[in-house]
C-alpha cells in the first residue's frame, strides 16, 4: 500500500497544477473601473466586467482596459509662431477611454498614439497664433487643441477632457526684445496720459475764460484777486495795466474837456494811465 500511495502522488501533484492553471484561465476578477475585451479565437467576442469574468480555457482571451482618467505629460516641443518666433511649449493632456472594443481594435497602442497625436496638434494650433496670442490667450489656445484632438480620437473611443498648456519657453534674446517692448509700450501710454492732461486743462482753461468773459462782474473779481495774490509775494514794485472799465469814465471826462493845442494846430493827447503797486 506505500507503494501504491507513493505512485499516486506525482499524479495528484499534477493535477493540482493543471487545475490550478485551469482556475487561472478561467476566472478573471475585474475592478469597478476595468473593462474586459473578449476575444474568442482571436474574434471579438464582447465585452465584459467588472466584476467576475469567466473565459473558456485556451479559446477565449481577453484585455483590460482601464476608464479612469489618465495623464500624459507631452515633452518640451520646437514651436515656430506665426510671427517667425521660435520657442519650447509644453503641455498635460487628460483623456479617458469611452469604447474600449474600439480603443483595442482600432489602434495598436491608444496610449502612445494618443501621445504622439497630441505632440503634432499642439504644434500645428500653436504654429497658427502669434507670440501675443500664446502669451495672452492661453486658454482659448487649449480649447482649440483640446477640440481637435478630441475630434481625431474619437474613433479610436477615446474622449480628451482637458489639455493645459504649462510651459511656453522663448530664448533670451527674444526675452530681452519682450522687455525693449513692454517698456516702449509704458512710455507711450505716459505721453498719451500727459497729452490728454494737457487737454484737459486747455478745454478747462478756455471754458473758464468763456464763463469770464460772459459776466464783466467775475472777470473784474478775478482780476482783483490776482491782485491780491501778487501782493502777497515778497516784491517790491509791480507795475501793471489799468483795466479798461475802471478807467474808462476818467476816459469820458477827458474827452469832454478841452484838450490844448501843439504849435503845428494838433490837439495833444494825454498818455495812458499806468498803475503802479508797491509793497
Amino acid at each position: 500500500m506505500f507503494n501504491t500511495s507513493f505512485i499516486f502522488l506525482p499524479a495528484i501533484i499534477v493535477a493540482f497544477f493543471v487545475l490550478a492553471a485551469l482556475i487561472g484561465a478561467t476566472v478573471r476578477i475585474l475592478r469597478e473601473y476595468e473593462r474586459a475585451v473578449v476575444f474568442t479565437l482571436g474574434r471579438f467576442d464582447r465585452v465584459k466586467g467588472p466584476g467576475l469574468v469567466l473565459l473558456v480555457p485556451w479559446i477565449q482571451t481577453m484585455v483590460r482596459v482601464d476608464l479612469r482618467i489618465q495623464v500624459i505629460e507631452i515633452p518640451s516641443q520646437d514651436v515656430i509662431s506665426h510671427d517667425n518666433v521660435s520657442m519650447k511649449v509644453d503641455a498635460v493632456l487628460y483623456f479617458k477611454v469611452t469604447d474600449p472594443e474600439r480603443a483595442i481594435i482600432q489602434v495598436q497602442s491608444f496610449l502612445p498614439a494618443t501621445k504622439m497625436l497630441a505632440q503634432t496638434t499642439m504644434r500645428a494650433v500653436l504654429g497658427q497664433h502669434e507670440l501675443d496670442e500664446m502669451l495672452a490667450e492661453r486658454v482659448k489656445l487649449n480649447v482649440d487643441v483640446q477640440t481637435i484632438l478630441d475630434s481625431q480620437t474619437e474613433a479610436w473611443g477615446i474622449k480628451v477632457t482637458n489639455v493645459e498648456i504649462r510651459t511656453v519657453e522663448l530664448t533670451e534674446n527674444m526675452v530681452r526684445a519682450i522687455a525693449k517692448q513692454a517698456e516702449a509700450e509704458r512710455d507711450r501710454r505716459a505721453k498719451v496720459i500727459h497729452a490728454e492732461a494737457e487737454f484737459q486743462a486747455a478745454q478747462t482753461l478756455t471754458n473758464a475764460a468763456k464763463i469770464l468773459s460772459s459776466v464783466p462782474a467775475a472777470m473784474q473779481l478775478r482780476y482783483l484777486q490776482t491782485l491780491t495774490e501778487i501782493g502777497g509775494e515778497q516784491n517790491s514794485t509791480i507795475v501793471f495795466p489799468m483795466p479798461i472799465d475802471i478807467i474808462k469814465p476818467f476816459l469820458d471826462l477827458f474827452e469832454k474837456a478841452p484838450k490844448p493845442l501843439l504849435p503845428n494846430g494838433q490837439a495833444k493827447l494825454p498818455p495812458a494811465p499806468e498803475a503802479t503797486l508797491s509793497v
